[in-house]
């Protein structure tokens, strides 16, 4: 009976394919992460939090690949993984953290989702060429954008909501340049290694700056439910998660690994209604649904430019 629920399985997951399965996991996963920090932050600051979780994930990978022994990074390759530390998770982790502090959930994981959007942006301001089909993408976004933000102008009077939307747009803006850089500085090392390594360097960076600013709080005072959501973004947000987007990325075609991102939100948006209770109004979803098809043609318009090129 197990040897058939085996073979069964096995072949279920033969039929699908294990890279999609891996894709299938980022999708949602990733989403449900914006709830997971949103429940952290209400109960300690959150770059604190934020730095418990990259040194917790990144002890874990590095015990890994120490008991591996695999070869550390060498010369400038070092240059880069603190680089990459400092943009994707002290910056771009860490700000993101922060921002769900004063906004909801779905509406950081929209505005997280915006990373493409920069990408094209940052491409003109270096003088490269965009298509029309990116300058349209553009135009999409920034109309769903405005319906989304239709029912908030109100909200943009509250100082901390004005905070949090900045944090939110800083912390996408610095994971396009962390993309791009990635791209550039593509190397051969063990990316899951590397991985590892940025999670563990930002979390120094992060202690640093919330104990020279002294915002942080005991240990002893974090309350279980913020350790819950650490131990869930560890876990699932930081190590399985990371492995599966990582493997997706390196087993799927980039048109078909990259369908994550649009997903993310829409978890994290319905997510974020039933658990917390958040507005999910006609313009979230109506707004929310176009900012995603401007985002699909401006990674449309990046694909078609690469194959050109």
């Amino acid at each position: 009976m197990i040897t058939n629920i085996k073979d069964a399985f096995k072949s279920r997951i033969n039929s699908i394919g294990l890279p999609i399965l891996a894709l299938c996991w980022v999708s949602f996963f990733w989403g449900t992460t914006w709830l997971a920090s949103k429940e952290g932050v209400k109960h300690m600051p959150a770059l604190q939090l934020a730095g418990i979780r990259q040194f917790i994930g990144g002890s874990l990978y590095l015990a890994f690949f120490l008991f591996k022994k695999t070869p550390w990074p060498k010369g400038k390759q070092w240059n880069t993984i603190i680089i990459l530390s400092l943009l994707n998770f002290v910056l771009s982790n860490g700000l993101s953290t922060w921002g769900v502090k004063y906004i909801s959930s779905g509406l950081g994981a929209i505005i997280g989702a915006m990373v493409p959007l920069w990408i094209v942006f940052i491409s003109i301001f270096k003088g490269e060429r965009v298509t029309r089909l990116a300058v349209l993408g553009i135009l999409v976004c920034f109309g769903g954008v405005c319906v989304i933000f239709y029912e908030h102008l109100l909200d943009f009077l509250q100082p901390d909501f004005q905070f949090g939307i900045i944090l939110s747009i800083a912390a996408t803006i610095t994971w396009a340049f962390g993309t791009l850089y990635t791209k550039k500085k593509a190397a051969s090392f063990n990316p899951y290694f590397s991985l590892g390594l940025q999670m563990f360097i930002s979390s120094i960076f992060l202690f640093s700056f919330v104990g020279a600013t002294g915002a942080s709080i005991p240990l002893s005072e974090i309350p279980a439910n913020s350790w819950w959501s650490i131990l869930y973004l560890v876990f699932i947000g930081s190590v399985l998660t990371f492995i599966a987007f990582i493997y997706a990325l390196q087993k799927l075609p980039t048109e078909l690994s990259s369908v994550y991102a649009y997903v993310n939100p829409i978890v994290a948006v319905i997510l974020g209604a039933f658990i917390f209770g958040e507005p999910l109004t006609t313009a979230i979803i109506f707004g929310g649904s176009i900012t995603l098809i401007g985002l699909y043609l401006i990674n449309l318009a990046m694909r078609k430019k690469q194959y050109k090129s």
